[in-house]
């Protein structure tokens, strides 16, 4: 049970503020670059399943991925039916990404129980492997990856999913996401990235993309793990030079490259490469910018 990513991928949560038409575009031009896989998330926006077959349905050799379905979004069964479902529509296109989202997207807004994420994760991943699938099935069994940081989720992904996909995140956590791993599991970190050399506009830029992340402890309690604090995030939207710096990768489409290299050379088997804007609009330019050096 394996999944051929690529070496480069294309994250991003830009899509769902525009039409589904212009979403299938994007992602054509994607395919005609040269990027093996896109990344999709879910939140609070579109049913990642259901976009991902629409997407699909637009190109003819893209990867999809969900990076990452929420397991509080939809039981066992229906996940296993969905990755089902589209591996058999789409051979080796589609890579089903699992997380536990994160508490005030979960209890809060869906109203579910949060206590023990990792324990409901084991026992998801394993109900799912048990699920009825009464329909034509994928000639090969699909593989999963987990939103994985620390080292128990890291450990369940090497044992009990084929690999990880971790966010916001260094590649010093890529060397050390690898050793807990070992060989073999996919590896598939994402790198935010702004392209701009001026470096108050990046890292303002940079900021604004980090600051919803910056409120979650998940992300918080891993940054810790790599040697930051508190005085690093006193305010989500005022991160420190050294933390804008370490997680998002700015200047030219070179400098990008090599931070995107240190990532594979810590052990990363693929890299999805996330563009920050200062808007809402698809990156199409960046991505054809970085194409010339990333691919």
């Amino acid at each position: 049970m394996s999944f051929d990513l690529g070496r480069i991928g294309i994250w991003t949560g830009a899509l769902d503020a525009h039409p589904t038409a212009r979403a299938q575009d994007a992602a054509r031009h994607l395919e005609q670059l040269g990027y093996s896989t896109l990344w999709i998330p879910e939140a609070v926006g579109r049913e990642p399943f259901v976009s991902a077959a629409n997407l699909l349905a637009a190109t003819s050799s893209l990867k999809l991925a969900t990076g990452i379905a929420n397991i509080y979004a939809r039981d066992p069964m229906t996940t296993a039916a969905a990755q089902l479902t589209l591996a058999e529509a789409y051979p080796d296109r589609f890579l089903l990404g699992l997380g536990v989202s994160h508490r005030h997207l979960v209890y809060n807004v869906r109203k579910h129980d949060y206590s023990k994420p990792l324990s409901y994760m084991r026992d998801y991943l394993a109900a799912m492997g048990e699920s009825l699938f009464m329909a034509t099935r994928p000639a090969e069994a699909p593989a999963t990856v987990l939103a994985a940081l620390g080292p128990n989720m890291l450990e369940l992904a090497a044992t009990a999913a084929q690999g990880a996909h971790p966010y916001v995140t260094t590649p010093e956590h890529t060397a050390i996401a690898r050793q807990v791993m070992g060989e073999g599991p996919i590896l598939a970190p994402e790198q935010m990235v702004v392209l701009s050399t001026d470096p108050t506009e990046a890292r303002t830029i940079a900021r604004a993309g980090m600051a919803v992340y910056l409120r979650a402890p998940n992300y918080l309690n891993n940054l810790v793990r790599l040697g930051f604090d508190e005085s690093d995030w006193a305010d989500h939207t005022k991160a420190s030079d050294r933390l804008v710096d370490a997680i998002v990768a700015w200047g030219t489409p070179q400098q990008i490259a090599t931070r995107v290299k240190a990532h594979h050379d810590a052990g990363a088997d693929h890299v999805c490469v996330q563009v920050l804007r200062a808007d809402r609009e698809v990156p199409v330019a960046e991505w054809t910018e970085l194409a010339a050096v990333l691919l």
